[in-house]
């Protein structure tokens, strides 16, 4: 096993990732930006080393600086976290070429899965199924116009290279093609370097389900059950569950082979995810796969009971995964809420300021994954997502409760966050029904909350807030909550 593994990430999935490498005693070396200076995951980590610069681009995706910084301190990995350099195949390629293990897939199922049509062709070929399409690399516009007619209207088109929803756009009819065409085009480009579109049959209110699925280096390939991701706000999920209230026993099972399938095709290793869409009918399409560790992770950590980020050091270091697949099961049900420093009143606007009171929610079944405290600058230059609240139940109606509960608890003054309009999303009767699409969002009329309309009991414990926390406050529930979660997990799932 690795002795010293470098995370190539700030915030909170760095402070998540020393936790579990501090657990099976290596040490984790963090990085920092000029901004990030005092932040959490710096004190979080055991070693960690500045990076000259502010930006993202002068700093967290400085691969050759991060590899520097590798190879002068005796570091053996590098775990990437997600965003930044998590799915670009030639920082893997270049972590290999330095003597350093990339804790991933390779470099060639990455470079392959990041390009949409090599993707969609090769789990086609699989026999997994895809939403109806069309790709070439002739831009004729008339071909483009003749195959948007022939797939009927609506159409997406999206971009090859692309993610998060950029370079993607809804065609409604052929007079707004050409526009929509050149629009998305030209954001792809500009967010890719990769300009390459494809069209597909746009479908109406689809859900969007994900699996999460390991692969080893001894030829195994597991599926660790769905995750429903339909709450979206411009193409990024907010609210995450598993399991998804809209599958049935076979539908699951039919799912998750289908996962499994279009791994073993690109004989996966690592944890990843593939990604699909469920129209209103019940058929499923494939849509992507993520070659990282999602966000949402820790809703299967807590249905399952393990340790992602531990299965992934152990299978990156050679090890088999330990488990069969007919010993994973799902538990109760999870339910992540992410909490985003942006005024959901103003169309998600991103907010900046400093983090004057910070109290998270405690209690059984209760999890915070966060990367600020109190004091902690939130500035332009990093993504608005400051914290993830996790929570477990028996039931999907006890989560619901429970989360709404913890969001009432929850804390952050000096900055606007979305967390009032977190709980009114649970609380609508039509999520409580599991009754939601990617569009729902879009189509619910919203009451404006106040965002300084704080319950009375969160007031007091923010009162009594008068320090900051430890090293680790920046996870509070995870260190209190031992009763669910992957830190209960007994067997070879535990870091220690």
């Amino acid at each position: 096993m690795f002795k010293k593994v470098l995370i190539a990430n700030r915030g909170e999935i760095a402070v998540r990732i020393a936790r579990t490498l501090q657990e099976m005693r290596i040490t984790a070396v963090g990085v920092y930006s000029e901004a990030d200076r005092t932040a959490c995951h710096v004190s979080a980590c055991d070693e960690a080393y500045p990076l000259s610069g502010v930006t993202a681009q002068e700093t967290y995706l400085r691969s050759d600086r991060l590899i520097e910084i590798a190879r002068s301190h005796g570091v053996e990995a590098i775990h990437p976290g997600y965003g930044f350099l998590s799915e670009r195949a030639d920082f893997a390629e270049a972590c290999q070429n330095a003597g350093l293990t990339f804790i991933g897939p390779s470099p060639e199922v990455i470079r392959a899965m990041g390009d949409k049509i090599i993707a969609k062709e090769t789990v086609a070929a699989a026999g997994v199924p895809v939403v109806p399409g069309w790709s070439s690399t002739d831009y004729c516009f008339s071909e483009i116009q003749y195959q948007a007619d022939k797939l009927g209207y609506p159409v997406l088109i999206k971009a090859a290279a692309g993610g998060g929803g950029k370079g993607m756009r809804v065609v409604q009819d052929a007079n707004h093609l050409a526009e929509a065409l050149e629009s998305a085009q030209r954001e792809a480009g500009a967010a890719f370097g990769d300009g390459r579109v494809f069209l597909e049959k746009y479908l109406q209110r689809p859900r969007h389900v994900e699996v999460q699925i390991f692969g080893d280096h001894h030829g195994q390939v597991i599926h660790l059950f769905e995750r429903e991701c339909s709450i979206q706000r411009r193409h990024q999920k907010i609210i995450e569950e598993s399991p998804s209230p809209a599958l049935t026993p076979e539908l699951r099972r039919r799912l998750c082979a289908a996962a499994v399938t279009a791994a073993q095709a690109i004989q996966y290793a690592s944890a990843g995810t593939v990604e699909f869409i469920l129209d209103e009918a019940g058929q499923f399409y494939f849509l992507e796969v993520n070659t990282r560790l999602q966000v949402e992770h820790p809703v299967t950590e807590m249905i399952t009971g393990l340790d992602l980020v531990y299965a992934q050091m152990k299978v990156a270091a050679g090890e088999p995964f330990p488990l069969k697949q007919e010993e994973l099961l799902q538990r109760g049900h999870a339910l992540e809420c992410r909490i985003c420093s942006e005024d959901a009143n103003d169309n998600f606007r991103p907010q900046t300021g400093q983090i004057e009171v910070y109290v998270s929610p405690q209690g059984g079944g209760v999890r915070v994954d966060s990367g600020v405290n109190i004091g902690s600058e939130v500035s332009v230059h990093y993504d608005p997502m400051l914290a993830k609240l996790i929570v477990h139940a028996p039931t999907r109606l006890a989560a619901i409760d429970k989360a709404i509960q913890a969001l009432r608890q929850f804390v952050i003054l000096g900055v606007r966050t979305n967390i009032p309009f977190l709980a009114q999303v649970l609380d609508h009767p039509e999520f409580r029904a599991g009754q939601v699409h990617t569009h729902f969002l879009q189509e619910q009329h919203w009451p404006v909350d106040d965002p300084e309309n704080i319950p009375d009991a969160a007031l007091l414990a923010a009162a009594l807030a008068v320090k900051p926390v430890s090293r680790f406050s920046s996870s509070t529930a995870w260190s209190e909550q031992h009763d669910t979660g992957p830190w209960a997990a007994a067997g070879p799932w535990r870091g220690l």
